[in-house]
């Protein structure tokens, strides 16, 4: 490292810009000028890119950064990529955060973690990965980012250095890649270099990097003439003339490195800086590199060379003891070898070596004979077990040998593979389980090598896991509980691909030869879940009827009794039974416990048992489930599809209670986390179809139907059921944008696919309700019929929320005084129910309807209400119509005078105020310290005292209205 560090402090030619580029990002990082003033603006991070092409200088201006940065008081975070350790998962992520960590005692790092300890634990090598599903990659990355978030404001300022990034791995390069845009936003600046046509695929997003303050990166440029004169002159005197220079910078084309290198030749052989000499610098300088530089590590001898091989093949941070091993070396050999190779500037360190520059190490190594390098790696994979570093660090050498049938190579890639899995790694996981599969694995390990394979292709290539898994089925099993294994694998990723009905007959193949009766229970469990799910099942009423048959028999003894019973619950919600019958199956399914997070089984039943309490007006209940599971989520460290389908579905339910500002966040926030599993998948439709209903009610047709457009939301829709169902979204936003015919058509075709299936309740998918407002305009009496059908279907649930909007679409197809009568029953049902914002629809109809029969004093009091109930629920386009109704009677939101203001409480105008200025139930709950229904209660007496809307709020409390 001494030699490193010396050429680190080097003169740095030609590079002002750069630096300038430094001490500014330093500047702006610590608060400070270049004279130690203090700067004007507050201390920010920033992200600088330096690219250029092998030995132009980006190592040498990285370690001038650094100096740089400790002189100035910054904490330096340092790592390197290895053109040998890019398949080693997380080993920049390591070097950057391992130091910084490793040495505190396990309490203390566990407090200073927290949940994240278990997360990033395994992947930083500061323990052991715990049993149990992995993280997903997004969770990991949002781990490194809360570890490195810490840091940097715990040891503000920061300076996070890497080198080489082109060589970094995969994980690393990810989450960095992901990360640097944040960097701006920390008292961190982060600075990489990197030889831009060497960065791998993998990269891409890498590439894409702005560089600070969204300039490109910082090329480096080779060294002029003049330069590289002024260059050989500090390391040779000034007697080199111009001459001898000039052919110096012509023979190395003015790359630094090949120039230091060609002084230390030229000062070696003793050669005199004039003209005189200068004829022989060719020779020389191919002498550096390449064929020139093999040649002078060969006349070193046999055994230097084969130490420089075997350090070569180790990559970096190379133990001696471990290259000497791998050489085949005694320690005495080994020791003379690397002095020699110190002496020829081939390695540089002592206790730890490394090659002075990586243009030597790629040089060196492709030196090594094809044979003799394989050789060297299944040799170093022996050393690397032998010194106890595990199968993970013997892996990689392990890839670059050639299949032999050796059981030893087999066992040790599989556990390398379960290592990386479990921590958060399947790429790297899945590539040691392939080259395990050429060996090839002995005869009885190949279904179990496949099965295992499979799982750590689950979340990248779901079609690849398909086909894995089924050649492991075709294999000879001998253990049957690893065919059962296989067979639930295989069921899940086919249904998470949309390919519901090859799940149940998987599993409908294997329940007909399974003898043991439990696993045939926890199958037919299986089926019937992904049968719940499939939107063409052939015969749906007869599935229900052996759910019904079955759950009703069982206790709930085991998880697989309770997931049948959960599913009974679920089933009773979708057909439409009494609301009573799906609560108390829901409430067997949960008494013997019914986490989110089990080993080996999909989190979906719990979620349909949450969802059953919503749908018959038990929403509280659903979300304290859904607050269960979400932490469950996080604590595994599962923050992809999973971590978005729980904030999304929460957001509905928000949606189902009338909290629609609360909503809106839930689901955006759910949609983000979508966004960055990837496009099209399964939780773009959950997320996408709930903005959409939360933007109607909200009155933003032309934001919802913009959504729709930028999310290609429409046909085909998926083969699995939605929560809420796509196509009935799709025809809803199609009545809302007055393309009624389109919304009849859409609507009809959705209760054609769901009403012989049994899914007959409105409570869950109210495309009758919409369809019979899109029949009132061409035919009326079928829309009646239409309605009051889904009126009968409510009644039959009876949630009071079901029956008061079935209510409310009849009165709105039906004419005369009838419409009346609808809506007073509609009101009556609604305000026994949680649905605020159906209420605050079914009031402002009820006061309209009213209004147009003369009965103005009652027509006041309703619209007043429904005006009051919009406002609270965030309904801006609710609020409109409201007041439209009540300018047209005459009538106006009054304005608060003082002494009506002063009526209030302390608590009460706290609250008004909060909610003036665009705050949600939610928010205001949490900045008083008190819990939502308190502040609902605070919020109605405010309404009641004063009967205004948030704009005379704020106009009377002397707030500005949000918009």
């Amino acid at each position: 490292m001494g030699q490193r560090g010396a050429r680190s402090r080097r003169t740095l030619f030609e590079r002002e810009s750069e630096l300038a580029a430094v001490e500014e990002a330093l500047s702006e990082l610590t608060g400070l000028r270049r004279d130690g003033t203090e700067a004007p603006r507050r201390p920010r991070g920033a992200l600088l890119a330096f690219a250029g092409r092998a030995g132009i200088g980006k190592t040498t201006l990285l370690g001038e950064v650094r100096r740089r940065a400790a002189a100035q008081g910054c904490a330096v975070l340092s790592a390197r990529g290895g053109e040998q350790e890019q398949r080693v998962s997380f080993h920049v992520a390591r070097q950057l955060l391992q130091p910084q960590l490793v040495g505190v005692p396990e309490a203390e790092l566990r407090a200073s973690l927290g949940s994240w300890y278990a997360i990033v634990g395994p992947a930083l090598g500061l323990c052991a990965a715990p049993e149990g599903a992995p993280p997903d990659q997004q969770g990991l990355r949002d781990g490194l980012d809360w570890v490195l978030t810490h840091l940097a404001v715990q040891r503000a300022p920061m300076v996070l250095v890497l080198d080489d990034a082109h060589w970094a791995d995969p994980e690393s390069l990810s989450w960095l890649a992901a990360f640097a845009p944040r960097a701006e936003e920390l008292p961190l600046l982060l600075v990489v270099a990197y030889r831009p046509d060497e960065l791998p695929d993998h990269a891409e997003s890498f590439r894409g990097l702005p560089g600070r303050a969204g300039q490109r990166p910082l090329d480096l440029e080779p060294l002029s003439a003049v330069a590289v004169a002024r260059l050989v002159r500090e390391d040779l005197g000034t007697q080199a003339d111009d001459a001898f220079c000039r052919e110096c910078w012509a023979v190395t084309a003015g790359n630094p490195f090949e120039a230091v290198e060609l002084t230390a030749k030229v000062r070696d052989r003793g050669l005199i800086p004039t003209e005189a000499g200068a004829h022989l610098l060719r020779d020389l300088a191919a002498a550096v590199k390449g064929s020139g530089l093999i040649a002078r590590l060969e006349r070193l001898g046999t055994s230097t060379v084969r130490f420089a091989w075997a350090c070569a093949v180790l990559g970096t941070e190379i133990q001696p003891t471990l290259a000497a091993a791998v050489a085949g070396l005694g320690s005495e050999e080994a020791a003379d070898a690397a002095d020699a190779l110190r002496g020829a500037r081939i390695l540089t360190g002592a206790d730890t070596l490394e090659f002075v520059h990586p243009l030597i190490a790629t040089a060196v190594y492709r030196a090594i004979p094809g044979g003799v390098r394989v050789a060297l790696h299944g040799q170093a994979a022996w050393c690397v077990i032998d010194e106890g570093l595990g199968p993970s660090a013997a892996a990689r050498h392990l890839m670059e040998t050639h299949p032999d049938s050796d059981t030893w190579v087999v066992q040790q890639l599989r556990a390398a593979a379960r290592e990386t899995q479990r921590a958060g790694a399947p790429d790297a996981a899945r590539s040691y389980l392939a080259r395990a599969l050429r060996e090839p694995p002995p005869f009885e390990q190949r279904a179990a090598v496949l099965y295992e394979l499979g799982c750590a292709s689950l979340l990248t290539e779901p079609a690849t896991t398909v086909n894995h898994l089924r050649a492991a089925l075709d294999e000879p099993i001998a253990a049957p509980e690893l065919r059962h294994h296989i067979v639930y694998r295989l069921s899940q990723v086919l249904a998470h691909s949309d390919r519901l009905a090859e799940a149940s007959e998987t599993l409908a193949r294997e329940i007909r030869v399974t003898g043991d009766a439990r696993v045939r229970l926890r199958m037919q469990s299986e089926q019937f879940m992904w049968d719940a799910f499939r939107a063409d099942e052939p015969d749906s009423p007869a599935r229900s009827r052996r759910l019904t048959r079955l759950a009703d028999r069982l206790t709930g003894r085991d998880l697989t009794e309770r997931y049948v019973i959960g599913l009974r619950a679920w089933d009773a919600t979708l057909r439409g039974e009494p609301a009573h019958i799906a609560l108390h199956h829901a409430e067997r399914a949960l008494a013997g416990g019914l986490g989110w997070a089990e080993a080996d089984r999909g989190f979906e039943v719990p979620v349909l048992v949450a969802l059953t309490f919503m749908y018959a007006d038990r929403p509280g209940r659903t979300e304290e489930l859904f607050a269960a599971g979400i932490a469950d989520f996080e604590a595994q460290g599962w923050h992809g599809a999973h971590l978005s389908f729980g904030y999304t579905i929460l957001g509905y339910v928000r949606y189902r209670r009338g909290r629609l500002a609360e909503a809106e966040d839930f689901v955006r926030a759910g949609l983000r986390l979508a966004e960055r599993v990837g496009p099209g998948t399964p939780v773009h439709w959950y997320a996408v179809g709930t903005l959409i209903q939360i933007l109607l009610a909200r009155g933003r047709i032309t934001e919802a139907a913009q959504i729709a457009e930028d999310y290609g939301f429409g046909a085909p829709f998926p083969a699995a059921v939605t929560f809420p169902d796509a196509q009935t979204v799709h025809g809803e936003l199609l009545l809302a944008r007055g393309l009624t015919k389109d919304a009849a058509t859409e609507l009809a075709a959705a209760g054609r696919r769901l009403d012989p299936r049994g899914m007959r309740n409105p409570s869950w998918c109210p495309w009758q309700l919409h369809l019979a407002r899109a029949e009132s305009h061409d035919a009326p009496e079928r829309a009646v019929a239409t309605a009051l059908e889904a009126v009968n279907r409510a009644r039959q649930f009876g949630a009071p929320s079901a029956v008061g909007q079935a209510l409310r679409a009849a009165a709105e197809v039906s004419s005369g005084a009838t419409r009346v009568k609808l809506l007073e029953e509609s009101v009556g049902h609604l305000e026994r129910s949680p649905a605020a914002y159906e209420l605050a629809c079914a009031l402002v109809a009820l006061g309209t309807e009213l209004r147009r029969s003369g009965r103005a004093k009652e027509a006041a009091e309703q619209l007043y209400r429904g005006l009051d109930a919009a406002v609270l629920c965030g309904a801006d386009g609710l609020v409109e119509a409201a007041r439209d109704e009540l300018a047209a009677a005459g009538l106006r939101p009054r304005r608060l005078h003082s002494t009506e203001t002063d009526t209030l409480t302390a608590r009460e105008r706290t609250a008004a105020a909060l909610t003036a200025r665009g705050r949600g139930t939610g928010q205001v709950a949490a900045e008083l310290h008190i819990d939502e229904q308190t502040v609902v209660r605070l919020l109605s007496a405010v309404y009641r005292k004063v009967g205004t809307d948030r704009t005379g709020l704020a106009a009377a409390l002397g707030e500005q209205p949000s918009p």
